[in-house]
């Protein structure tokens, strides 16, 4: 058995960063610290915060009143009507959201200024959607999930023009297929100097791409809600690999392997490389002879500072 393991894989900076605010308010504050929604789509990395203190909740209004803990916002970013909450409210609250993220929000607060009809490429229901949406008076920016929707999508009467923007996380080409389509029925279309499908996913997908040209098999290791890691398992099979999510080990279908196989093995943005190391171990304990083989891309050196909240702490107590 050959295991093709891609690079690369797993955590990207905009995760790292999040799941950081969380260890580093803990260990300035102590327990607990609230955070709205899972940090990253990964049930273990929030189990394990979960276990330090962290306290995990669907909105604010579950946060007892008066407290002075700690509240921090996900990776996925949040509306503005939820940090006007948190103000209001007087809650000490930390935006863990990705600094590419924020790009997307502050792309479409720019076309919105301008009088544009902002038109957003993603996934309805995604946290990230909504946090994007959210930065928008109602009626201001339309959800484009397909190329059908791209064909029939209508610009409100008195817009200036149309502009786009995208979640994060989406499949690259797909993404592609419906901002040419835009761009078809639109020929002012605004977009992004730089398009918004973060480095991460799109390293990911590249080196997926590369897994499922040698592998009969790629498994996918990531959470069934993780937008990034269901799009890997798309590309795999779309160059013609069988391909499975699989949250651990426990989850992989053995059935779909034999001996003398080879097997991709990659990971979502949110998922930690022990969970990649699970699998590999499972595979050794089942198969006499398995030999693993990195199949690497490209290096990724990109860094996030944490927010100012976290970061001028930091810097006093340097002092």
């Amino acid at each position: 058995m050959t295991l093709l393991l891609a690079a690369p894989r797993g955590f990207c900076a905009g995760v790292e960063r999040a799941i950081a605010i969380v260890e580093e308010a803990l260990e300035r504050f102590g327990a607990p610290v609230y955070v709205r929604h899972e940090i990253v789509h990964n049930r273990h990395v929030v189990e394990g915060l979960r276990q330090r203190g962290a306290i995990f909740v669907d909105e604010l209004d579950e946060i007892p009143d008066g407290t002075d803990r700690p509240v921090i916002f996900s990776a996925h970013g949040v509306a503005r009507s939820v940090v006007e909450e948190a103000k209001r409210r007087r809650l000490f609250h930390i935006d863990a959201t990705c600094p590419l993220v924020f790009k997307v929000h502050h792309e479409a607060q720019r076309h919105f200024a301008a009088g544009r009809h902002v038109l957003l490429i993603g996934h309805a229901g995604h946290p990230e959607v909504i946090g994007t949406m959210g930065q928008l008076p109602q009626g201001a920016i339309t959800l484009v999930e397909t190329v059908e929707d791209a064909e029939t999508v209508r610009i409100p009467p008195g817009a200036k023009g149309v502009a786009y923007v995208t979640q994060t996380t989406l499949s690259v080409m797909d993404t592609r297929d419906i901002i040419a389509m835009l761009k078809r029925r639109f020929p002012d279309l605004q977009g992004p100097s730089k398009e918004d499908i973060c480095y991460a996913t799109t390293n990911r997908q590249e080196a997926v791409r590369a897994l499922a040209e040698r592998a009969e098999v790629v498994l996918v290791v990531g959470a069934p809600n993780s937008s990034n890691s269901r799009r890997l398992v798309e590309v795999a099979q779309r160059f013609g690999a069988a391909a499975q999510l699989v949250e651990t080990a426990d989850d992989i279908d053995w059935s779909l392997l034999r001996g003398g196989m080879t097997v991709g093995i990659t990971a979502g943005a949110s998922a930690p490389e022990v969970l990649v190391r699970g699998v590999i171990e499972a595979f050794r304990t089942r198969f006499s002879d398995v030999r693993v083989e990195e199949l690497t891309l490209r290096d990724e050196d990109i860094s996030f500072k944490l927010p100012p909240e976290l970061r001028d702490m930091a810097q006093g107590a340097a002092s």
